[in-house]
């Protein structure tokens, strides 16, 4: 991992629990090509707002990992896309999904009324969640969750609220304390990844590590700030994340020999061959 010896802490134990449909519209899709997966653009209705969001699917998934971020981050950003390539070559379907409108993050910038509201921004998982479930070829499969910020506490009390749809929660650089009381209902398996240069943030995830009676770990990366910024931080949190997942939603997919279709994203990128 670059390097870098996280640290981890541990436990195990679970619980979980109710839904509302979302309405979804496909925007664009591209064709399948050599050197990318597919992609779909998505808008997703929750409530009285839409949310947008960019699905992509390998040939062979083995489930799906839907990526959120606390207010200040797109779905654009070259980090989230990397976050995605890399589960997208251990052969999960992602799905990144910006939180709030475009309206909503110019009140937000102007406000910040917006980027604490725990329960709503759980409602928008839950609806990203439910899109998954209803409207995809990867519906069977299990789905997790990769969060950041506040978006990792929405995504801890989604789980509450639904209904064992979710399989799988990583929080990366998080604030998983502002769940509250919920912690306790959390079902699947969790990992939380911290840096230890950022103290503040560890002791909170230490203290909703406390909480949780799910199975739950707390890995810290040396050096590391709530971003990741630092060499080799970042590559050292996106496979502790991988590899939860990787070990939590099941077995490798399936490879189709001397396909090019068998190779990782990034090996197409380079042009590499197989025999």
């Amino acid at each position: 991992m670059d390097g870098l010896a996280a640290h981890s802490a541990d436990d195990t134990h679970s619980s979980g629990v109710g839904i509302h449909a979302p309405q979804t519209t496909i925007t664009s899709m591209t064709a399948i090509a050599h050197d990318r997966p597919i992609d779909q653009s998505v808008v997703i209705t929750s409530g009285s707002a839409s949310v947008e969001g960019d699905w992509t699917v390998p040939l062979h998934p083995r489930g799906t990992v839907i990526i959120t971020n606390g207010t200040g981050c797109s779905r654009f950003a070259r980090r989230n896309r990397d976050v995605a390539r890399r589960l997208y070559d251990d052969g999960f379907a992602t799905l990144l999904v910006d939180l709030l409108s475009h309206d909503e993050e110019q009140e937000d910038a102007l406000t910040g009324a917006l980027r604490l509201d725990v329960d709503m921004l759980a409602e928008r998982i839950m609806a990203a969640t439910e899109w998954v479930k209803d409207e995809t070829e990867v519906a069977h499969l299990p789905v997790g969750h990769l969060a950041s910020g506040v978006a990792s506490a929405a995504a801890l009390v989604a789980d509450t609220r639904s209904s064992g749809l979710i399989n799988a929660i990583v929080s990366r650089g998080g604030r998983p304390d502002l769940a509250g009381i919920r912690l306790y209902k959390v079902a699947p398996p969790v990992l939380l990844i911290a840096g230890s240069a950022d103290v503040q943030t560890l002791e909170l995830n230490r203290w909703a590590l406390r909480r949780l009676n799910c199975e739950k770990k707390l890995v810290t990366v040396p050096h590391a700030t709530s971003r990741f910024e630092e060499p080799g931080t970042f590559a050292a949190m996106t496979g502790l994340a991988a590899s939860w997942f990787n070990r939590v939603m099941g077995p490798a997919r399936p490879a189709i020999i001397g396909s090019i279709f068998s190779m990782s994203w990034t090996e197409r990128k380079l042009g590499v061959l197989t025999p």
